[in-house]
């Protein structure tokens, strides 16, 4: 076949190539693509960000992605140079941490959300506990057993967990007794699989895991406020900051409230 029949068959098929492209993606869909928001948070958040975002996304047509890990990790992952538009931590110090970097737009920063500390057994222990100054947690244990939260050197769960033990007077009985985890969902799959007898997690996390009980609330002042925190992260696209204020809305505060979180004005 002569040269010219291949190379005009060639162009043919590029330009039916390029014509089904422009029809299956249209200007406004790739726009909107473009528009797509990419999240990091705090694990605790996945199932009421996951609903929040989905809400979002029927509204805009604008896709929110999300990548959920423990706040340590996924703020070291944004200084690493991961192509994140918004940060939600657990805890005020790992957004400290961006800020201080100047990877976030401190002006958009804004508290969001609080939730509760609690102790936790899988559901079918008979372990019964009253936390209080001195509790006999250690004992609760029993021989061999550990506890499990959220590595307390950088998982907030777990900071929160060192500090109230700490101030209850019972952190010594058990700090060379703990499951570190690394985050506070792998935290409370452990105690779902038995593999530990209790753990601290937040109230929020319970929620969503019918393997596990509450045992006990943790008294609001054995610990700082549990805070989250929410940022525009630094060279983010455009749509980050419409996202970053449907998390404020009314609606947005209802379906975080369904899981249990509790909204901050």
């Amino acid at each position: 076949m002569p040269l010219i029949d291949v190379t005009r068959r060639g162009a043919l098929a590029g330009l039916a190539a390029a014509l089904w492209a422009v029809a299956a993606f249209p200007p406004v869909a790739a726009a909107k693509a473009e528009q797509r928001v990419t999240v990091f948070a705090a694990a605790s958040l996945t199932n009421a960000l996951q609903d929040v975002g989905k809400a979002y996304t029927e509204k805009t047509g604008v896709a929110v992605v999300f990548s959920f890990a423990s706040s340590s990790a996924a703020a070291r992952q944004i200084e690493a140079g991961a192509p994140a538009d918004l940060f939600i931590s657990a805890d005020t110090a790992w957004m400290d941490y961006l800020q201080q970097r100047g990877l976030i737009d401190a002006r958009t920063r804004q508290d969001i959300l609080s939730n509760r500390l609690v102790l936790i057994a899988p559901a079918d222990s008979t372990v019964a506990l009253r936390i209080a100054p001195g509790f006999a947690l250690a004992a609760a244990l029993g021989k061999g057993g550990r506890l499990s939260t959220g590595d307390p050197d950088f998982v907030p769960a777990g900071r929160y967990a060192r500090l109230a033990l700490s101030n209850l007077g019972v952190w010594n009985d058990v700090a060379d007794r703990l499951l570190r985890a690394e985050n506070v969902r792998s935290a409370m799959a452990f105690v779902a699989r038995g593999e530990a007898p209790l753990g601290i997690v937040y109230q929020t996390d319970v929620g969503v895991e019918n393997k596990v009980r509450v045992v006990d609330i943790f008294p609001t002042g054995s610990h700082p406020a549990i805070v989250y925190p929410a940022a525009i992260v630094t060279g983010a696209r455009p749509g980050a900051a419409a996202f970053h204020a449907f998390l404020l809305t009314p609606e947005s505060r209802a379906r975080f409230g369904k899981y249990g979180f509790i909204g901050l004005k």
